[in-house]
């Protein structure tokens, strides 16, 4: 395998004035992979659901409350992860994708550990997450990481909802 060179966590937030590059790429690769797994495929980023064709067309807006972490290899996005703002004591750890190529590497802990970060540090006692229950190796992940299965709050039939404190 070829060094692909240090990867850093950085905190990005949709107000910011410019986008990562490669950020959106991401987003469109983790949206269409869960529509192939929905069995629901598209063929591309314009086909996806409208709520998520507009996080890949406008990461800004569409995150606009939320901190992105973004994982980067030089100056480009190689994964990331979206933190909501904590509500009632409670942040939302949501979209954790990693770049085919950069797996293996880390980089989803790394992300996921640093969203605990953040969300301690906005004053949060508990985050949370849904899943894909065929997304064995993610729920493996959360996990390792302290994550634990509880009462689902998503009617959507599937979904593994979990939540750990910080």
């Amino acid at each position: 395998m070829t060094d692909q060179g240090e990867v850093v966590i950085a905190r990005w937030q949709g107000r910011s004035p410019s986008v990562p590059h490669g950020l959106a790429e991401l987003l469109a690769a983790y949206h269409l992979q869960t529509q192939a797994e929905k069995g629901e495929a598209v063929a591309d980023a314009d086909r996806l659901p409208d709520r998520y064709r507009a996080e890949v067309l406008d990461p800004r807006a569409a995150f606009a409350d939320d901190v992105l972490l973004v994982a980067l290899s030089g100056d480009t996005a190689v994964g990331c992860l979206a933190v909501t703002a904590p509500v009632g004591g409670r942040c939302e750890v949501k979209r954790l994708w990693t770049a085919p190529a950069f797996r293996g590497q880390g980089i989803a802990s790394g992300l996921v550990s640093a969203a605990l970060a953040h969300a301690a540090d906005g004053g949060a006692d508990t985050v949370r997450l849904s899943v894909w229950q065929w997304r064995a190796g993610a729920i493996a992940l959360y996990e390792r990481l302290g994550f634990t299965v509880t009462e689902s709050w998503d009617e959507r039939d599937q979904l593994v909802c979990m939540e750990r404190a910080v």
